[in-house]
């Protein structure tokens, strides 16, 4: 990459900006509401800095000190559209879309006879640069999913005190080994946060309990037990109850109930207190 490159597109820097932001405006007509041309214009006013400094250097390696800038730049512009929305495509726009601006430039300034050399390692680094920027963006969608999968399992295991020294875990869906980790970490630090004696796991809206889910309930069981905390099952229907038995998993130890309410009313009887009908005045 010669110099006279890098010194022409610093010179022509506004008129490259120009086009290049009219350029992605065109392709991202529909994303007004996502991204405003002030910021667009400064990210792109920003990274083009830092891609001509880079060139500057001579350095043609993209993992080089010289390049550390403009990658820090773009790694910042994907992660932000992956985390606006954009799609896979559209965040790549954001480099491809820089070809036509650039060449627009080469072409007029440049000697007919260098004209394809500095076009074919121009079109090298960008292709390289748009490869890294999809690169960043699904890293960066991947690590949302992540986050948004978490969130949702700690919202699927609320703990509920349904009274003093008496908490309840409904549990909804499939049990895997996530999940169970998840509920596992709540229903412990439940007991801790409020001293209950007893924990009621409901497993009504469970659809299907195999020995994975049998083992992961018992896992969970014998947690809280260490914690100080004895645990009844509820919601144990027919085909659980048959399923199990098939299963041969041993649960003997364990006080299983069909509903939530019977299972509170042993948890009610086991720390001594009774509920009675008020008499009609």
């Amino acid at each position: 990459m010669s110099d006279t490159t890098a010194a022409l597109l610093r010179r022509h820097e506004d008129e490259i900006v120009r086009e290049w932001v009219r350029l992605q405006q065109q392709d991202l007509s529909m994303r007004n509401n996502l991204l405003k041309t002030g910021e667009l214009e400064q990210q792109c006013r920003e990274f083009l800095a830092a891609f001509v400094a880079a060139l500057e250097s001579g350095s043609t390696d993209l993992n080089a000190p010289a390049w550390s800038t403009a990658r820090d730049l773009l790694a910042n512009v994907s992660r932000s559209r992956a985390r606006q929305g954009f799609t896979p495509t559209e965040t790549a726009t954001f480099i491809f879309s820089l070809k036509q601006p650039i060449a627009d430039v080469l072409r007029r300034e440049v000697k007919p006879e260098q004209l394809a050399d500095e076009l074919w390692n121009l079109t090298r680094i960008l292709d390289t640069l748009g490869l890294y920027t999809t690169d960043t963006y699904q890293k960066g969608r991947e690590e949302i999913i992540s986050r948004q999968q978490q969130e949702l399992l700690e919202l699927s295991t609320p703990v509920v005190e349904l009274w003093e020294g008496v908490l309840a875990l409904p549990l909804i869906g499939t049990l895997d080994s996530a999940r169970t980790q998840v509920v596992m970490e709540s229903l412990l630090q439940a007991i801790v946060d409020t001293g209950s004696e007893i924990a009621i796991i409901d497993i009504t809206g469970v659809p299907v309990v195999d020995t994975l889910v049998a083992q992961h309930l018992l896992k969970t069981v014998a947690a809280a037990r260490l914690m100080g905390a004895d645990c009844i099952i509820s919601g144990i229907r027919p085909q659980i109850a048959q399923t199990i038995v098939h299963l041969g998993v041993e649960i003997n130890d364990v006080t299983t109930k069909a509903t939530l309410a019977d299972a509170f009313a042993i948890a009610l009887n086991r720390l001594g207190l009774t509920v009675a009908r008020k008499k009609a005045v």
